[in-house]
């Protein structure tokens, strides 16, 4: 792991699920740009005080010579560093897991995904709610076409922890997000924005044309945008609406996502992630259960409990985790590798940086821009 010192959110989130089904074991890292707290976090996380290097090039080449080495690289780190560590790791021939967004700008996304596809190895994207079993039964019901054409989407994520300039107050989490240079130009369109836009895209199966989004930072001095509305339209002729906002007081991790179609509607709720609801226009309303016998081969692959035993985020990232393991085995074995259609990778995170790119354009010149 590069990245998850000491005051990180992400990191131990990251190792946690990673290690959750038995198949990864988290072995060495470059915790913080710190050597001394890059040792702390090797201590914390119980790993060989060896392999807590002070950074992640030396990482990357101590580990390289070691029989026992790496198999793969998990970057955690503020969206800054996103690019340097992927090109260095993929260079250096390890496949990579990177936290969201892919990097911190759209032309550096452009680069990676060069390095990505010259280097032949495996990069995954971890958004999180693409793991969870009612989403993938979503994804499933709209490929379907039990919907209907789509004809209009609602998603929101709304979150309220940055309604006041808790950056000012030192807090390690808000001071780099609010921060341009460690974060990029795109604040809450970047940090929840871009797993809102991917939720669309990911269980429709449809794609953005054009984007018309107004973003504004409403607590007074904050360098980057905390809450943003953006129109979407969509390649079928849909229409969506994208709703961001940290500075919704009271909320905490709101994400739903609502999907129209001729015939029947779902409407999903990551608040309460085990129950997926559709709704007919002449038929009773129905609610899908997690771990139901009934749903989708895909929303069953990602079941681990029976019905009644809720599983939330940590388990959706491990779902993650889970493929990219399976994948990496099957290519460590020799056999063809392909990340499987479920798990984001590269293309996904390209298309969440273009996102970013046109909403930003799209709100200075205050008009529709192509995506």
């Amino acid at each position: 792991m590069v990245g998850g010192g000491p005051g990180a959110f992400i990191g131990p989130v990251h190792r946690i699920a990673a290690e959750l089904d038995g198949k990864i074991e988290m072995v060495a890292g470059a915790f913080s740009q710190s050597a001394e707290r890059s040792r702390a976090a090797g201590v914390a996380y119980k790993i060989d005080p060896a392999r807590a290097y002070a950074g992640y090039e030396e990482m990357l080449a101590a580990e390289r010579s070691r029989p026992d080495a790496i198999d793969f690289v998990v970057i955690a780190t503020p969206n800054h560093l996103h690019l340097p560590v992927a090109k260095a790791a993929l260079l250096a021939g390890f496949p990579v897991v990177s936290d969201k967004p892919a990097t911190a700008t759209y032309s550096e996304v452009l680069e990676l995904a060069t390095v990505v596809r010259n280097s032949g190895l495996p990069y995954a994207l971890t958004h999180t709610y693409a793991g969870y079993s009612l989403v993938r039964e979503a994804r499933a019901i709209c490929a379907s076409g039990e919907l209907g054409k789509i004809r209009k989407i609602a998603v929101e994520y709304l979150q309220g922890w940055l309604s006041q300039p808790l950056e000012a107050t030192g807090q390690k989490q808000a001071a780099w997000r609010a921060d341009p240079a460690l974060n990029g130009p795109g604040g809450c369109i970047g940090d929840i924005g871009t797993h809102a836009f991917h939720l669309v895209e990911y269980v429709t199966g449809l794609e953005v044309t054009d984007v018309n989004a107004t973003l504004r930072s409403m607590v007074p001095g904050r360098r980057v945008d905390d809450d943003c509305t953006a129109l979407l339209q969509l390649n079928n002729g849909a229409q969506g609406v994208l709703m961001a906002s940290q500075i919704a007081a009271g909320e905490e991790n709101g994400l739903r996502l609502r999907v129209y179609g001729e015939k029947a509607s779902l409407d999903w709720k990551q608040e309460d992630p085990n129950r997926l609801r559709i709704k007919r226009v002449d038929g009773p309303e129905e609610i899908r259960h997690a771990a139901g016998g009934y749903l989708s081969a895909d929303a069953r692959a990602v079941t681990r409990l029976p019905g009644g035993h809720p599983e939330g985020y940590l388990e959706a990232f491990a779902v993650l985790y889970r493929e990219f393991a399976d994948g990496l085995i099957a290519w460590g074995s020799g056999e063809a590798y392909g990340l499987p259609k479920t798990l984001p990778g590269i293309v996904a995170g390209v298309r969440g940086m273009r996102f970013i790119e046109r909403a930003i354009e799209s709100s200075k010149s205050a008009s529709w821009v192509e995506f």
